[in-house]
């Protein structure tokens, strides 16, 4: 995708690309763990948050909604602008806006302040970096789709390993506030170093194993608006990821209702712990599963994945007070959710084509930012008015088992549909 705007800095000569493009993947790989914390350790700031900031949790976590809501409602048009002015400039103002979301954060003594920091700067910074990186990964990548996308997703989803530890040491020793500077000022060094390698393929990019759609311009995001298809994946992102949401920024709550969070497993409060484990598996399910659809397909793939994520989630409950099951099955959970962030994207540049394919990945990643508001505030206020975590995870349960039905009796039949009309 040429732009006249930019100079020949912003992409690479065709002969370059072929070796360039897994400099490019591991680039993207560090961009995205540099900004994970925000959404990946919140749960470890909500405590001492509501002791300081003198609010509710229900009030607090409207935070993390604002953050994730920022992140992804705003990203059709983030992904136009990486589109129009290139990767290196856009990702390294997103990578500046982390790191200050969390600097600033430092500082404030109200929750409106906490919105505005935190919530504000965090959510746009991260989904310039996200939508940027993944757009840019299914250009250098229509051969391996499913397999690069989970790779940076991965890094998204376990860049936190690096951090959840440090940072709940050094919050019991010195406090959040002083946490959040340190760790701000990290990650704006970190990732803008990492966007400034980042490079837009040249125009015409075919990799020598040419895939299915490779070189196909597709529909431009209007013409993707009018489908079912596209709503049909919608729906299914936005039940996926309520329930893989619900669990992030809840977690350090219903682990302490479970009477789980302080005890000692394998040397380590249980906790963190989980926190640790998770961050691997979510990290490490993105380019297994992406991997995996590129072979079985990618309903097939997404029926398998979110069911096991159901069983999974079934168990954790029925489990809830035995600490050492809390921890590995909290590690199964994720391992069968954090994969939508491979699947989908793959999926719909499949369908749609990669001309507009980092702004029409936008319009999928709000997604997200529909389940941050329901697996978010709207969870923590169905706990409060039954008093028990059961109807939320009986919710979050049924919305993972159906979306695996979908995928596989509706879904796929239905863009094998799209996909023939479109060819003829």
């Amino acid at each position: 995708m040429s732009n006249p705007v930019l100079d020949m800095s912003d992409s690479l000569p065709v002969v370059q690309a072929k070796s360039s493009r897994w400099i490019q993947l591991a680039a993207g790989l560090v961009c995205m763990m540099a900004v994970s914390s925000p959404q990946y350790v919140w749960t470890l700031f909500t405590k001492p948050l509501v002791g300081e900031l003198r609010t509710t949790m229900a009030q607090l976590q409207v935070t993390f909604s604002i953050l994730i809501v920022l992140q992804t409602f705003l990203s059709p048009f983030q992904g136009f602008l990486v589109e129009r002015f290139g990767p290196r400039l856009l990702l390294s103002v997103g990578a500046l806006l982390t790191g200050a979301s969390w600097y600033f954060a430092a500082g404030v003594h109200s929750v409106l302040g906490l919105y505005l920091t935190y919530g504000l700067l965090g959510g746009v910074g991260t989904g310039i970096i996200y939508v940027g990186v993944v757009g840019l990964m299914v250009q250098w990548f229509p051969d391996k789709r499913g397999f690069a996308t989970g790779m940076v997703a991965a890094g998204y989803g376990m860049g936190a390993i690096v951090t959840t530890v440090p940072i709940a040491t050094q919050l019991a020793s010195v406090g959040y506030q002083h946490t959040l500077q340190t760790f701000g000022l990290a990650m704006a060094a970190v990732g803008v170093a990492a966007a400034l390698v980042l490079k837009r393929p040249p125009a015409g990019w075919i990799p020598p194993a040419r895939a299915p759609l490779a070189g196909r311009k597709g529909a431009t995001p209007k013409e993707m608006l009018r489908t079912p298809l596209f709503w049909l994946m919608f729906l299914m992102m936005t039940m996926m990821s309520t329930s893989g949401l619900m669990v992030i920024s809840q977690m350090g709550t219903f682990a302490k209702d479970f009477g789980v969070s302080s005890i000692v497993v394998m040397g380590m409060a249980a906790l963190p712990l989980a926190l640790t484990i998770d961050r691997f598996t979510n990290g490490l399910t993105r380019p297994f599963f992406g991997w995996v659809s590129d072979r079985l397909g990618r309903e097939q793939t997404m029926a398998l994945a979110f069911g096991l994520e159901g069983i999974a989630m079934t168990l954790w409950l029925l489990t809830r007070d035995n600490a050492l099951l809390f921890v590995l099955l909290s590690g199964v959970v994720f391992f069968g959710w954090g994969e939508i962030f491979s699947l989908f994207p793959s999926t719909l540049t499949d369908t749609f084509g990669t001309e507009h394919g980092t702004t029409n990945y936008g319009f999928l990643y709000m997604a997200q930012g529909v389940g941050s508001v329901l697996g978010g505030p709207l969870a923590s206020l169905l706990h409060d008015a039954t008093g028990s975590w059961i109807p939320v995870f009986a919710l979050v349960i049924c919305m993972d088992l159906l979306t695996a039905v979908l995928a596989y009796f509706v879904l796929r039949p239905v863009r094998q549909r799209y996909l023939q009309a479109t060819r003829a």
